[in-house]
């Protein structure tokens, strides 16, 4: 028996859109992502207007394995890259972000206060910021609130198809409200974040991908290898000083979160781990 047209046209759609889905699962599964190395703290942020695409382009160029930025909610529900809850320190606006619409905050300059060569450097939208990223940097992506922040995040990662880089850093109220969205999003751990055998097994107990250690100049061996037998990856926050970054690394810390990056970045080409040759998605017309 004969199907209809609009049949035939249907499966034939189902089975090229299952074809794009699987091709792209398949590349992001074979994209080799760094062991080791250095993460540039909200970008470039030494040289650049922190958390800014300006930031983000000299962290990738520079050779940085690793970024973090920070999102937050405005007033209207959009989600966009701003550390602080208030807009006074990085911007020529004052208040609180979520005080603030996406398009007043498109209007605000957030580059001047850095240097006159940035004048003009606005806010990015979170879907801004992943648009220009590699496709084999790891995404450190620090929320600035809680659940619902954390679910509109993680569907925006889902939909950029940036699941294989990007994880959330975020206490356990945002991480189980992530993970209600998309069981598998990748979480590191900032419940009670510390440098001390509790913090450890909590994140090892909570199936974290990630741990963010903090606070002293150096970390036991003994945390970092039960890290390391869980599966868990070590972030340390934050260290700018040479001889501190080599003995994270000695320590076992994977990725240092840094300000000084081309400083810092040295420190890791020291110790043999390479700089991120950045691979780019192919653009679609």
């Amino acid at each position: 028996m004969r199907q209809p047209i609009f049949l035939l046209f249907l499966s034939a759609l189902a089975i090229t859109t299952t074809g794009v889905c699987s091709t792209f699962a398949e590349s992001s599964q074979s994209v080799k992502m760094p062991q080791r190395g250095i993460c540039a703290h909200r970008g470039a942020s030494n040289t650049h207007p922190e958390n800014t695409l300006a930031a983000f382009r000299e962290a990738i160029r520079l050779g940085a394995q690793m970024i973090e930025f920070d999102v937050a909610l405005t007033k209207d529900g959009q989600l966009v890259l701003m550390h602080d809850p208030k807009l006074d320190r990085t911007t020529d606006g004052s208040g609180p972000v979520g005080d603030y619409t996406l398009a007043e905050l498109k209007k605000l300059d957030a580059g001047s206060w850095k240097s006159a060569e940035f004048a003009g450097e606005r806010i990015p939208t979170l879907d801004e910021a992943l648009e220009v990223m590699p496709e084999n940097i790891w995404l450190n992506v620090h929320l600035k609130g809680s659940a619902e922040l954390a679910e509109k995040t993680t569907r925006r990662i889902i939909a950029h198809q940036r699941r294989h880089q990007a994880f959330l850093a975020c206490n356990k109220k945002a991480a189980e409200a992530a993970r209600r969205v998309d069981a598998d999003i990748l979480i590191c751990n900032m419940e009670r974040q510390g440098n001390n055998l509790q913090y450890v097994d909590e994140t090892i107990a909570m199936g974290a991908g990630f741990i963010q250690l903090l606070r002293g100049k150096t970390v036991s061996p003994d945390h970092t290898q039960k890290l390391t037998m869980h599966h868990v990856r070590i972030n340390y926050c934050c260290a700018n000083d040479a001889e501190v970054v080599r003995q994270l690394f000695q320590s076992g810390v994977q990725f240092p979160l840094v300000d000084e990056l081309a400083a810092m970045l040295k420190v890791a080409d020291e110790a043999g781990i390479a700089r991120l040759k950045p691979v780019y998605r192919p653009k679609t017309k």
